[in-house]
């Protein structure tokens, strides 16, 4: 691939599976790209195809004007990142290395105090899918750095920036994979369930993804009930639901089923519903997980 001058020159810190498929995203659009990896035969391919293959960290934070990270950890990225840290100086830093928020901001700070700008981001792709429709990065920190590198940014995944606070990308992720945690204990309750009445998985699944879809369909509204504080509701409450969890704890437990993963959300119920709360909708249990204001 023929690089293009007029394009940012960009650096790309750590090799696995998503970093070459970042590097190959660049490389695809004419970027002058360089690569490090602490295995260099990870580069070979990405040679092959035009990159430049650093030595060092440090020569890579060089020869990038845009370096993006995206190794194991964050206790990873300070150690490759902190022997190198004159190279960083008048770089931008975009780490895309999965974490926590406070780690991001300290990061953050870090870099600044090297001379660098800096953007944290999570991404929401398998490598397959970088720098196609079914790709999106969050984005946090400079937003001056994402507004002037929002094109490169692009090639990635959509790009969403979600504040000025370093951490916040790293929160949206902890919010995030958090549905999607629970929606796999969902999941996996409904599959040992089945299974104890010799039912497959694969038929039981068959069914519960339409319905699984058409019940995400209510999360819009408990969102807007939440936000506004109003949990009025005509239809299905915490009584009600109370009630049915009940019954189905009860059911799965005469299977010989576990209800390790269903027993805390009963909690929460039972829990409003002791506050006087049960003819309120079910969107009111967050009100038992939030910290008292």
């Amino acid at each position: 691939m023929t690089t293009k001058p007029s394009l940012p020159t960009v650096s790309i810190v750590g090799l696995g599976n998503l970093g070459r498929a970042l590097a190959g995203a660049f490389l695809d659009q004419g970027h002058r790209t360089t690569v490090w990896n602490r295995s260099p035969a990870k580069a070979d391919d990405l040679v092959a195809r035009g990159a430049h293959r650093a030595a060092t960290v440090a020569e890579a934070l060089a020869a990038g004007e845009l370096v993006i990270v995206c190794v194991l950890d964050y206790d990873t990225v300070s150690r490759l990142l902190t022997p190198a840290a004159d190279a960083l100086r008048g770089r931008v830093l975009v780490n895309l290395t999965s974490g926590t928020p406070e780690p991001a901001r300290e990061l953050a700070a870090w870099a600044t105090g090297q001379g660098a700008d800096y953007l944290d981001g999570a991404v929401y792709a398998v490598p397959q899918t970088i720098g196609t429709a079914d790709a999106f990065v969050l984005y946090s920190g400079s937003s001056a750095v994402f507004e002037t590198y929002r094109e490169q940014l692009d090639l990635l995944g959509a790009p969403t920036f979600v504040g000025t606070d370093p951490g916040l990308a790293s929160l949206y992720d902890v919010a995030l994979l958090s549905g999607m945690y629970g929606m796999f204990a969902g999941f996996f309750q409904s599959v040992a369930v089945a299974d104890s009445a010799q039912i497959k998985a694969t038929d039981i699944t068959a069914l519960l993804v339409p319905w699984l879809n058409g019940a995400a369909a209510a999360l819009p509204g408990f969102a807007a009930e939440i936000d506004s504080g109003d949990y009025t509701t005509e239809t299905s409450n915490l009584d009600i639901n109370t009630v049915g969890l009940a019954n189905m704890l009860t059911a799965t437990k005469a299977q010989g089923i576990g209800v390790d993963l269903l027993t805390p959300l009963q909690t929460l119920f039972e829990q409003q519903i002791a506050q006087g709360h049960g003819s309120s909708s079910l969107s009111r249990a967050i009100e038992s997980l939030r910290p008292p204001r």
